[in-house]
């Protein structure tokens, strides 16, 4: 399902961050608007990769706008999960993602990514 800027969840949300455990890799998907609203759910997703100490795959295919507290998030998943020996990847992130962290300097910490394929595959 492609999440617009006008549609919510069914809690009436317009952007989330999920975590899910794959056989391979920790998968963080987000969606729709990654703003300050999100801040307990960006903080629950980076302890759960680090608890599951497993390669991370950051999905931002979905996401529609990002402010400054969604890429603090992204450099928080790589901080704390490079730091724990963990693989952190960001792959093909969407114009609206790789501007804003483009803009930032944020896409060197994401600049050798997993093909697409992997992630799914995770």
């Amino acid at each position: 399902m492609q999440v617009s800027n006008t549609e919510f969840d069914n809690r009436g949300r317009t952007g989330g961050i999920m975590f899910e455990e794959q056989s391979r890799a920790s998968v963080v998907s987000m969606w729709g608007e990654i703003d300050v609203s999100l801040r307990g759910e960006s903080s629950a997703a980076i302890a759960n990769a680090i608890e599951r100490a497993k390669a991370v795959v950051i999905d931002t295919s979905r996401v529609t706008f990002m402010d400054s507290t969604g890429v603090a998030f992204l450099m928080q998943m790589y901080t704390y999960g490079t730091r724990e020996g963990l693989t952190v990847s960001l792959p093909e992130p969407p114009p609206v993602v790789r501007s804003v962290i483009e803009m930032l300097g944020v896409d060197v910490l994401f600049a050798q990514q997993a093909h697409p394929a992997a992630a799914r595959e995770a």
